[in-house]
């Protein structure tokens, strides 16, 4: 064989190995970031879980505690009546 064309098939293989070295570089980079990403993103949605949570939480006690301001309106509605009235 000529010696031209071992050079060009020796600087071919080296052309493709850099090739896979770098692409595999590159995607462990990208897998890194992308966990990094998805870790950040997986914390925010936690915390936006429990700020949703508390909220329903509130909204479910809210009912109730208007119900008992009402109750204790009332009575001391009737209680200002009754002492007025005994006065």
């Amino acid at each position: 064989m000529d010696t031209s064309i071992i050079i060009s098939i020796i600087s071919g293989l080296v052309a493709i190995v850099t090739v896979i070295i770098n692409t595999r570089a590159a995607n462990r980079e990208m897998t890194h970031r992308l966990e990094t990403v998805q870790a950040v993103t997986d914390t925010k949605l936690d915390n936006l879980i429990a700020e949703v949570r508390e909220h329903n939480n509130y909204a479910r006690r809210m009912p109730v505690l208007e119900e008992r301001v009402k109750t204790l309106e009332r009575e001391m509605h009737e209680l200002k009546a009754k002492n007025s009235g005994t006065s």
